[in-house]
Order: C-alpha cells, then structure tokens, then sequence
C-alpha cells in the first residue's frame, strides 16, 4: 500500500487517539499536503521537529494497528463485499454489496 494511503487510512481508524496538537500537524503532513518547512513556520517549532513529530505519529498509529488490527480487517470486509459484487449473478445482491461498500 501507498505510504500516504497507509497514514490517511491509519489517521482515519486512531486518529482521536493523537494529541489535538499531534492531529494538527499530521493533518497538515499527511490530509493537506504541507511541507515540513510550512508547518514549522506555522507551529513556531523546527523543522525537524516536525519530522521528529511525524515519525512518532507514525509509530503510535502503527502501534495502535498492530495491537488492534481494525484497519485489517476493514481492508478485508471491503475485499470480500468487492469480490461478491463481482461474481453475483443476482443484482440483489450486488446492490446490497454496493450499500455495504458506501457505508465503509
């Protein structure tokens, strides 16, 4: 998986889980395309501080995953919902495997 798509998705299930000021800056990384150097200047720290920050983040996101695994097994519903949409004959069932997949 895409790094930036690992850390949106990781973000997305243990986010909450970040200090606010922790959230502020990943969100500027990883959710708004920032520079370090931008979000060093607009937190008054340095820049690798900033890195130095990101790589925690990173680590206690992966951490939470590694204990809790939610991410996972969410990769794995949404690949078995995708897989039933895909080989029903009854469009009943891929239309309900559709509202699954919107849902997630």
């Amino acid at each position: 998986m895409e790094k930036i798509v690992e850390q949106g998705l990781l973000y997305d299930f243990y986010g909450e889980l970040l200090t606010p000021h922790q959230r502020r800056v990943y969100e500027d990384v990883v959710l708004n395309d920032m520079s370090l150097s931008e979000i060093a200047e607009e937190q008054g720290i340095s820049r690798q501080g900033v890195h130095d920050l990101i790589r925690r983040c990173d680590r206690a996101l992966k951490g939470y995953e590694s204990r809790l695994h939610l991410l996972e097994k969410f990769l794995k519903v949404k690949a078995t919902v995708e897989q039933i949409e895909r080989v029903s004959s009854e469009e009943s069932v891929k239309l309900l495997a559709r509202k699954i997949l919107e849902e997630l």
